[in-house]
């Protein structure tokens, strides 16, 4: 059976759950985040980061090389479009999700979910706003007669839906009345069996948030969310969070050694 080592709340990790339970797949999980968890994790990724994915005598880590290697192996129920196409528009709006929303909207999560000495800083949420507006706008034209983002249901509703089911509670969110094709296709992805299993997982872990082992004062830092908090004008605060010994960064995400034949 394989192993997943995740976390109910890390959106790259839901990604791949979701991926795997919309293919019916068998697989077990490991909280990699909670602080128990931490050496198992280091042992498979020298990142140190969710998702990681153990097959047998396989490991795939990074969300998108998860979820190709498990389309490749698994490809009942396909995530990527079969038309070309279509399948370079779903993995455009799973590279937005991945670099642009989750930068944005994990930049904001800071100040609910860690435990912080200040506020966040000015004109940091608006500065969001701003610029999920202009993806809240780009999905609102590409679900224009669509029930999905790229037509058929695909990994690019499955990469979007644990960031943007989050923009109310984060106080970024999008327009009904603006957005009526983005708030039908949310309420839409609702319905998916898939998609309720991660929101059922995701608030359970909210609802017991401080029983939960999982780093809270300091942050891990990836590249993505340091260069939309840099191009935000937050490198003052950014270079105060290393000097107070806040930031924590990934391993060298070298590979580790090839499992031998039969064992």
């Amino acid at each position: 059976m394989m192993t997943l080592y995740d976390n109910a709340i890390s959106p790259f990790a839901r990604k791949v759950r979701m991926v795997l339970d919309w293919k019916g797949l068998a697989y077990e999980t490991i909280d990699g985040l909670d602080k128990r968890n931490h050496d198992k994790l280091a042992a498979v990724n020298g990142r140190v980061e969710v998702p990681t994915l153990v097959d047998g005598g396989v490991t795939v880590i990074n969300s998108s090389d998860i979820v190709a290697y498990l389309e490749h192996k698994y490809p009942a129920k396909p995530v990527y479009p079969a038309d070309p196409a279509k399948r370079v528009r779903a993995r455009a709006w799973e590279r937005c999700a991945d670099t642009v929303v989750d930068a944005i909207l994990v930049n904001l999560s800071y100040w609910l979910l860690n435990v912080r000495p200040d506020a966040i800083p000015a004109g940091l949420r608006d500065k969001a706003h701003a610029d999920l507006d202009q993806v809240y706008a780009a999905l609102e034209r590409d679900l224009a007669g669509r029930d999905f983002v790229c037509g058929e249901f695909s990994i690019a509703d499955i990469a979007l839906f644990p960031h943007l089911v989050s923009v109310q509670l984060m106080k970024v969110p999008y327009s009904p009345t603006a957005h009526p094709n983005l708030a039908a296709w949310m309420k839409r992805l609702r319905g998916i069996e898939a998609v309720q299993g991660d929101r059922a997982r995701a608030r359970a872990f909210m609802t017991n948030l401080d029983k939960q082992n999982f780093e809270r004062v300091k942050i891990f830092w990836r590249g993505d969310r340091i260069e939309w908090m840099l191009a935000s004008g937050q490198h003052k605060w950014f270079m105060n969070e290393i000097e107070s010994g806040r930031t924590i960064w990934p391993g060298l995400g070298i590979p580790a050694p090839e499992a031998k034949a039969g064992a």
